[in-house]
């Protein structure tokens, strides 16, 4: 086997069987790997400089094709369901074999590297990828060792992604022959039959989610953070698509993160080195940070190009509404370094309401808190998963539920814990619709959304007038700077107040039907946060 690039001299793929393939490419630089790119005719160079690839049949995650070895390390700890499938660990191990035949021969990309901020819970991790792409991602996506730290780098997790391979679903137990397949026993996750790069992340995100519980009582969180000058930390709930990316990077708030962090008793810390972020409409104006962050070194998926021209059309949506670029976090001018913050004092809720029914900004006592936090509602934005076109309601506890392998209350209770005891202020934001339903209404303007968001930051909302929502018992503000007051009610957005009343009803019965499998563990302020009906007119 041939080895080329910086190594821990005693390393080597045999943990991993993997012996005869052509050359390993270990930890080589972004520009080796565009190179590399280029060359096999995975991508073409933007006019930016960033690097512009396409992921295959797969632009978005395959949720129904995530699985996790059920052995004795995840059998009693493991919420097994409708988010977490078992899978058999003579299966993985068949499958294992599978992938490392089919490397045999090939070049492979190898790159070491590390999750987690604080040094106090770092994780290594290795990548074994068959695309130079892949690797980059990688680099972009994680913490990356000195070339010091890589000369005794040894890992504890390690990643196999194949994309060219896929498994005979008759024969090896999966789905489809697409996989993404955790296995907590060998520390090991085999993905293949997909070239989406978010499998990547969101595998070692599961990872984290399992063990910074369990065995460091440290919450692992699917937020954004970022922090003030006066050293405040937000954090920022929210599946994709409602905007965490957009939301944390300020320009007058440091950047401690855009996706995944842990909430130690020291802190936030972020587990990641980069950013992934939704393209979709991206504009200069609307978002600076981002669109200046899409240069050299940086991914961008699935996009198209204005015509004969090499400058990205963020407004093409003819691959996929799924749109993304990764980038390294220090293409965030303002990032923190290294990635922590302290404990928070503000935590915003966002949710995309599709139904065009919950006020854009509304304070939560802890009762709500808790329960509009294992509530997890949003709506599925197109694209984000196969098969998803458009807007659809869901609910996804703890804001993140496709990737929490433990029961969503483990993760709740200890939000509660946290929450109490550092006494924060808690909101629920509405980036979705106002006005009527998906289709009828408008979208939240960005620019009222961050003014009401910089408006409870500085503490502007703490002594205004509030008024009850009439179904969700929210707390709205009568007034908040920048925004207009008729915005804030939702109910006064809509042309016909009986046909919101209807809506409202529609979703408050949703809400109530999703919580009934929480019930049980509910305490009684929880419980009273519920919404309720009110009679129609």
């Amino acid at each position: 086997m041939k080895e080329v690039g910086i190594k821990n001299p005693a390393a080597d793929l045999s943990s991993l069987n993997i012996t005869q393939v052509k050359t390993a490419y270990w930890n080589l630089t972004p520009e080796e790997l565009v190179e590399h790119s280029l060359c096999a005719k995975h991508g073409v160079l933007s006019d930016s400089g960033a690097l512009c690839i396409r992921t295959g049949k797969f632009t978005g995650r395959s949720p129904l094709d995530r699985f996790i070895v059920k052995d004795t390390v995840t059998d009693k700890l493991v919420d097994w369901g409708q988010i977490n499938f078992p899978f058999q660990a003579e299966h993985f191990d068949q499958l294992h074999e599978k992938m490392v035949t089919y490397l045999a021969e090939k070049d492979v990309y190898v790159r070491d590297a590390c999750a987690c901020a604080d040094d106090s819970y770092r994780l290594r991790l290795r990548l074994v990828s068959e695309y130079p792409w892949s690797n980059q991602f990688a680099y972009n996506m994680f913490l990356r060792p000195t070339a010091e730290d890589l000369q005794t780098f040894s890992p504890e997790w390690q990643i196999i992604c194949a994309p060219g391979f896929e498994a005979d679903p008759e024969v090896d137990g999966t789905r489809q022959k697409n996989f993404a397949i955790l296995n907590f026993t060998k520390k090991l996750i085999l993905i293949g039959g997909t070239g989406y790069t978010g499998e990547i992340k969101k595998g070692i995100f599961s990872v984290l989610n399992f063990v910074l519980p369990i065995e460091h009582h440290v919450l692992s969180m699917h937020c954004s953070a970022n922090v003030g000058k006066d050293g405040d930390t937000a954090i920022f709930f929210g599946l994709s698509g409602t905007g965490k990316t957009t939301l944390s990077a300020d320009p007058e708030r440091p950047l401690i993160g855009d996706d995944e962090h842990g909430w130690s008793d020291k802190g936030v810390f972020n587990f990641e080195g980069g950013c992934y972020a939704k393209c979709i409409d991206l504009s200069e104006e609307k978002e600076p940070e981002i669109y200046h962050a899409i240069r050299h070194h940086a991914i961008l998926e699935n996009i198209g190009f204005l015509p004969g021209t090499r400058t990205p059309d963020f407004a093409d949506d003819s691959i996929t509404q799924n749109t993304r670029v990764s980038y390294p976090i220090y293409h965030i001018d303002n990032a923190v370094t290294p990635s922590c913050g302290g404990v928070p004092t503000n935590i915003f809720f966002l949710t995309c309401d599709a139904f065009g029914v919950l006020p854009p900004i509304s304070r939560l006592d802890p009762g709500q808190a808790m329960y509009h936090f294992i509530s997890g509602y949003t709506a599925k934005v197109a694209g984000t998963e196969e098969g998803i076109k458009e807007p659809q309601t869901t609910f996804s506890a703890c804001f993140g539920s496709p990737f929490l392998p433990l029961h969503p209350t483990r993760y709740a209770e200890m939000l509660g814990e946290k929450m109490q005891k550092h006494q924060v202020r808690v909101w629920l934001i509405n980036t979705g619709w106002t006005g009527g339903v998906y289709g009828v209404g408008n979208r939240i303007k960005l620019r009222f959304t961050r003014a009401m968001i910089a408006a409870a930051l500085r503490g502007e909302l703490d002594d205004v007038e509030y008024k009850k929502h009439q179904v969700f018992g929210l707390n709205m503000p009568l007034n908040c700077p920048n925004v207009p007051d008729e915005l804030l009610d939702p109910r006064t957005t809509w042309s016909d107040a009986t046909a919101y009343d209807l809506k409202a009803n529609e979703l408050a019965a949703a809400f109530n039907r999703n919580f009934e499998q929480f019930a049980k563990a509910a305490s009684p302020e929880m419980l009273a946060a519920a919404p309720r009906q009110v009679a129609l007119v």
